[in-house]
Formats: structure tokens, C-alpha cells, sequence
């Protein structure tokens, strides 16, 4: 079951990749800012990773410098590990849940319908903060993007998705999204999926997405929104796999850190808006 925005009390971070670990630590010191104030343990989970000897020791020092009180280093490899009793009691006391980057579909493929998923759906709905970076920002809708050429993507077929981890519905997220040129993806998406707003997000940056549906960018990086809800035309239904997709009216915002977007109205929010809007919210 994937969530509408407006039914959790937490907050999701999604990261673009390559975040500050080791200097101001600027993403996540405000992923950690978020974590509910009756829990600072931090839960980091490597599934994704193909490399988590090198990549947990990395996060544990960056929560344990920002104040967690405790940071679990989960390295979920299989699914029977992501049912252990031990594994949800973690998540079930932790107030910042973090997936690390990697392989995507490892990580729905090891955590989809687990006893570990549905827990941290649960401290999402009550209040916990969930992050993910690369991948783990990727995996975060209920349809993600897994697969896809970054140079020429805008093509019928040309990007494979498939279900994600289901934390949040309506939304398509993309990471390394200007580093790796990956817009053609994104377009492709809106094409065949214009009621889902596509979000690319560049590597040090970030999108909060608060419960009542308003996404907050962060980090010193870009927030790419692809809007299609209003496309005039597309020849997608037309056209065979691998034919060149046509496209109208396709609206594109360049978000920075501070500024945000209205997901239920389509609308961007400069600074002053967002921050009045925010205000308002709490």
C-alpha cells in the first residue's frame, strides 16, 4: 500500500547521491533535525549496497556527530533477515530511518512485504523521518525507476520501472539526475505517466516531503520538478518500442535550496511562499 502524502506524520527526505559525510554535513543535519523529539536513535539500512563494510561506518560517524543518541547499522542482506524480530524491534525505536544508496531493486527485493517494511511504514505514518539517498531516494514511491540510458531515454520503452517501496504515492524520483544527464528519463515517464510529477534530483541535494504534501529542496545542488499533469499531446500510444516520443506542454522548474512545490496544486513556491506555507502547516 503506498501512502498519500497527507496520511503520515513523518517526514521523507530523498537524496540525489554523493551527500557531504564527513565535513558540514549539511543534508543530513537536516535529515537528523527532523527525527521526532521523543527518539534520536538513527537505523541505517545497507541493503542497497554493495559495498556496506565501507559505507556504514561512514553514516554511523556522520549521525553520531549530529547528537543520535544510538545509530544501528543494519546490513539487511536476504529476507530472512529482514523478518528478524531483532531487526524491527531497531526500527521500531528509531526516530530517523536511512537507506543507503546502491541497487534499488535489491532493496525491494529484500525488504517488499517484510516485517522490517511494514514496521518502517509504520514510524513513517507515526511520526519518524525516512531518508534514502541515490537509490534508497529512488526505491521511496510506489513506482519507481530501475533501469534507463541517461543520453536518449525519450523513447517508447526506453526506461523500465516497476513497484518501489511504496513510502509515498504520486511522485517519480531520479537521483544523479544532472550529473548523469538523466532529463530524457524523466520526460519519458511523464509521457506515458502524466499524473505522476517526476522529481530529479542532483547529487548534494535533496527534497523534503512534508505530510501535507509540499516538497522543501536542500543541500547546495538542483531539484528538477517535471511537471506533465496539463501535456497537450504525446505520441506515445502510437508509436512502437524504441520510436521517439513527442511531447507538449511539458512543464520543467529548476528548484534550489529553500524554494518548494505544491504537489497537490502544481504550483512552485519561492522562498517567501514556502516558508510562509510551512509556518502555516505546523
Amino acid at each position: 500500500m503506498t501512502y498519500p502524502l497527507h496520511s503520515v506524520s513523518g517526514h521523507l527526505v530523498a537524496i540525489g547521491g554523493a551527500e557531504d559525510r564527513t565535513s558540514d554535513l549539511a543534508i543530513l543535519k537536516q535529515v537528523f533535525a527532523l527525527a521526532p523529539a521523543d527518539s534520536h536513535e538513527v537505523a541505517v539500512i545497507a541493503t542497497a549496497s554493495g559495498i556496506p563494510d565501507e559505507v556504514l561506518p561512514d553514516y554511523e560517524a556522520a549521525f553520531s556527530r549530529l547528537g543520535a543518541s544510538r545509530v544501528h547499522s543494519l546490513d539487511i542482506r536476504d529476507r530472512q533477515e529482514a523478518a528478524d524480530a531483532d531487526t524491527v524491534r531497531l526500527i521500531e525505536q528509531s526516530g530517523v530511518i536511512f537507506f543507503t544508496g546502491g541497487d534499488q531493486l535489491r532493496l525491494t527485493n529484500v525488504l517488499g512485504g517484510s516485517p522490517t517494511l511494514k514496521a518502517i511504514r509504520s514510524r513513517l505514518k507515526g511520526g519518524a523521518v525516512v531518508a534514502g539517498t541515490s537509490a534508497g531516494a529512488a526505491a521511496m514511491p510506489g513506482t519507481m525507476i530501475y533501469n534507463g540510458a541517461a543520453a536518449d531515454a525519450l523513447r517508447k520503452g526506453a526506461v523500465n520501472m516497476t513497484f518501489g517501496l511504496g513510502l509515498v504515492e504520486g511522485l517519480i524520483i531520479d537521483s544523479h539526475f544532472l550529473e548523469r544527464g538523466r532529463f530524457t528519463r524523466l520526460m519519458e515517464v511523464g509521457a506515458s505517466n502524466p499524473e505522476h510529477l517526476g522529481v530529479g534530483l542532483g547529487e548534494d541535494a535533496g527534497v523534503i516531503i512534508h505530510p501535507h504534501g509540499i516538497l522543501e529542496a536542500i543541500g547546495p545542488g538542483h531539484v528538477i520538478i517535471i511537471d506533465s499533469r496539463d501535456l497537450a499531446s504525446s505520441n506515445i500510444a502510437e508509436l512502437a518500442m524504441g520510436e521517439p516520443v513527442a511531447v507538449e506542454n511539458m512543464i520543467l522548474h529548476a528548484m534550489v535550496s529553500g524554494h518548494g512545490f505544491d504537489v497537490e496544486a502544481r504550483r512552485y513556491l519561492v522562498a517567501d511562499e514556502l516558508s510562509a506555507i510551512l509556518a502555516e502547516k505546523r
